[in-house]
């Protein structure tokens, strides 16, 4: 699927010929267009001279087939077809209760086990060469020990496909593994996300998993998150999709280990569990999957429908540095909105710059179901603005299992104010995409969707508009709102609206810098909700997809004309700062003096990706031996 477009410096050239050498009136015949050889460019005249512009490319309205993801030419790719069923638990699913009585096993390794699983792809190459649909071309390796007897029941593990990322699985008890994940590709680092296959159990047997290689020092998982767990045969037979699983949970720090001279803290996460069946075929994962084959089927279903194709236009943004494409989504009521002459305005949104992030994509599809849908509010939105949406900015990192990086070894959410186009052309490309559009309208708000280790809840990040005192505290207000139509959700105690250094190339500074005043981060958890009548349960799919509407509710009321709910939110969030500071301070605060809210707030506490900036790793290395592999 390939759309040629015109590059920005050829248009230049040809609006400068028909400007500088084609002096022509309307009136007379000359087909412009075979003129200056192309399709691309529409010509049209004001007062005798001629105004270029780009022809829209072609509207995707229908993907006729699912494209094979491509894949680094290293990895390898089994052929199964990997497919989960949508399920919502009857009851929302606890936490786990510690006891205080769990186990900390300590690293055994191979020396002190049997190796029953191991693959090495990630080694193979030290950086990014070429891709292929499907990854290697050769026969599929036996990834499992050549002695392991099936009648034994040592549970068979596999993770060569799409998201998955385990690397090596020791038996090191009857009944106890401990697993290795694979780093994101072409790093040491980044090990949190997990997904893989596991074939070949007991059942009523107590199994126990031990994931050594983390590298987080904290996890909700100390704050009773569980893992998930996927059975097939639970599926076909009783209609049972992912849930949550797990006892005996503890997240601890195991070891320090060198690593080519540099030294790093592991730690360790533990659980027991018991398969419902025997010799199933089951899956455990960090949080709900989300592939990049998933969101072909989800847009395929869409473009295909006629009843959203007049509102709803699919094209390709990009290319990845794999090759697969990124989409944008743009969706509004056509000939709908223009008022005396002038544009809706936009809005912005994108998921997944963190491959591991999957929570971020069920909210974005549950948004999308949302604004594609029949009811007055979808129809008022779509009247009422132009929606860009981007939702997977990473399908690479999401196709190798990668949990934060891409190909290139770097977090492209510091990347955004990249001159590396064809090393970082998914944000690059969503950056240009935003400023060709506020060239044309005012964009309303930027939102980019995300995943959190570390904090329950949902809540945002924002950004403090300091200097213009009419403008103070109005980037609260938006996600106040969303804590009033999401109460046992969204936390707005969680957010932040602090604009640190370290964060200048994340979508959301780079975004607010260009001049999108409400430009946001929404980070929902990984694990459940501490609010209300969900206190201390698990969030679903479902509960992330809900947010997705919750969002567009909430945009109704920020740009609702009648002032009103603005305005009491305005006045709640300075009663707000009064008492912060009182109560931080012991003194009272004249609102319109110089007082910057945001120093009353600590960091952000994102994730630290200092050791994931810089130059993509293969400029770095590109005078090291290439690869072996042919492409």
């Amino acid at each position: 699927m390939h759309i040629c477009r015109v590059p920005p410096e050829e248009l230049e050239k040809e609006r400068s010929a028909v400007e500088g050498v084609i002096h022509i009136s309307p009136s007379v015949p000359v087909n412009l267009s075979q003129t200056l050889r192309t399709r691309q460019l529409l010509i049209d005249f004001d007062g005798g001279r001629p105004i270029l512009t780009l022809r829209a490319p072609p509207d995707l309205v229908n993907i006729p087939s699912i494209s094979r993801p491509r894949w680094p030419i290293e990895c390898e790719v089994i052929s199964d077809i990997i497919h989960h069923i949508e399920w919502d638990p009857p009851e929302p699913e606890p936490f786990y209760q510690a006891t205080g009585h769990e186990r900390t096993p300590m690293p055994a390794g191979g020396d002190s086990g049997k190796v029953v699983y191991c693959i090495d792809h990630a080694m193979k190459c030290p950086y990014f060469t070429c891709s292929r649909a499907g990854g290697s071309r050769g026969p599929i390796k036996n990834a499992t020990a050549s002695d392991i007897n099936r009648t034994d029941f040592i549970l068979e593990f596999e993770s060569r496909f799409e998201s998955g990322n385990l690397q090596k699985a020791v038996q090191v008890g009857v009944y106890d593994y401990e697993l290795t994940l694979q780093p994101d590709m072409y790093t040491r680092k980044h090990t949190q996300w997990f997904y893989f296959r596991v074939r070949n159990m007991k059942a009523g047997v107590t199994y126990r998993f031990t994931i050594s290689n983390l590298m987080k020092s904290s996890s909700l998982y100390s704050l009773g998150m569980r893992p998930l767990l996927y059975s097939e045969k639970a599926a076909n037979e009783q209609g049972i999709g992912w849930q949550r699983t797990g006892s005996n949970i503890r997240y601890y720090r195991n070891c320090n280990k060198d690593c080519n001279g540099d030294t790093i803290t592991l730690y360790s996460l533990t659980w027991t569990l018991q398969f419902p069946y025997d010799s199933d075929t089951c899956y455990l994962a960090h949080c709900y999957p989300y592939t990049y084959s998933h969101l072909q089927r989800y847009l395929k279903r869409i473009s295909s429908n006629p009843a959203v194709a007049s509102y709803c236009k699919l094209r390709v943004l990009c290319h990845s540095l794999a090759g697969n494409a990124v989409y944008v989504v743009t969706i509004t009521s056509q000939g709908v909105g223009r008022v005396k002459g002038r544009a809706k305005k936009a809005v912005v949104l994108t998921a997944r710059v963190h491959p591991g992030e999957t929570n971020g994509s069920w909210m974005m599809e549950g948004l999308l179901d949302f604004l594609l849908g029949d009811s007055e509010d979808a129809q008022l939105l779509r009247d009422t603005f132009v929606f860009k949406v981007v939702p997977m900015l990473n399908p690479d990192g999401v196709i190798v299992g990668n949990y934060r990086c891409s190909l290139a070894g770097r977090d492209l959410n510091r990347n955004y104010k990249t001159l590396l186009r064809d090393s970082f052309p998914c944000v690059w490309h969503t950056r240009n995409l935003v400023e060709k559009l506020m060239t044309e309208t005012d964009i309303v708000l930027y939102c980019d969707f995300h995943g959190h280790n570390r904090k329950n809840n949902v809540f945002m990040y924002g950004c403090n508009n300091q200097g213009d005192t009419s403008l103070r505290l109005y980037e609260r207000v938006f996600p106040l709102m969303m804590s009033k139509n999401a109460r046992n959700k969204f936390s707005f105690r969680s957010c932040k609206f602090r604009v640190q250094k370290g964060k200048e190339g994340t979508g959301r500074i780079a975004m607010w810098r260009l001049g999108i005043r409400n430009s946001y981060t929404m980070e929902a958890t990984f694990g459940g909700s501490t609010l209300g009548d969900r206190k201390g349960t698990h969030f679903t799919t479902q509960d992330l997809k809900s947010l997705g509407f919750n969002f567009c509710d909430t945009l109704l009321d920020y740009c609702d004309p009648d002032p009103t709910k603005t305005t009491y939110c305005l006045s709640e969030l300075a009663a707000h700062l009064r008492k912060q500071v009182t109560e931080r301070l012991g003194k009272d605060l004249v609102i319109d003096c110089n007082f910057s809210v945001s120093d009353l707030e600590t960091s952000t506490s994102g994730s630290n990706s200092s050791d994931s900036d810089g130059l993509p790793v293969h400029l770095l290395k590109q005078s090291q031996t290439l690869c072996p592999e042919v492409c």
